[in-house]
């Protein structure tokens, strides 16, 4: 199953892929960067920021600081990731930053109730996020 995150809200998406992925198929996530987050931006980017500067650089937590592990961690979270059977449907999830060459020709799965609606004015993109967490 091959899902486009463009204009998906982040945790709709990671909650339908996340289910798929407990139920044994294999997902391939692409656009991770298009990817939005619903809420304030400000209060968005000091939550992420906290979280990044949470813990010791050598020691961690460490927190991923690119769109796609950003996705996947957050997919990550929402199954029991350290049992058996967590594990074993984390292997099944791939995200992507564009589309690979490899999956480019085969169908995309629409998943409507996670985008974004249209008169939605509070939101941020999974890339400009991004780049303003990489802003000292």
């Amino acid at each position: 199953m091959i899902i486009d995150a463009t204009d998906l809200i982040l945790g709709r998406l990671a909650s339908f892929a996340a289910k798929k992925a407990l139920l044994g198929e294999k997902v391939e996530i692409v656009n991770s960067r298009e990817a939005v987050i619903v809420g304030d931006k400000r209060v968005i980017l000091e939550k992420y920021k906290r979280k990044v500067a949470r813990g010791d650089p050598h020691h961690g937590p460490f927190f991923p600081a690119s769109a796609e592990r950003i996705l996947r961690r957050t997919i990550r979270n929402m199954m029991p990731h350290r049992r058996y059977r967590g594990k074993v449907a984390l292997k099944n999830i791939r995200c992507h930053l564009g589309i690979p060459d490899s999956i480019r020709k085969e169908d995309i799965v629409n998943v409507e109730n996670a985008r974004i609606k249209e008169g939605t004015l509070k939101y941020i993109k999974m890339r400009e996020l991004v780049y303003l967490l990489r802003q000292k």
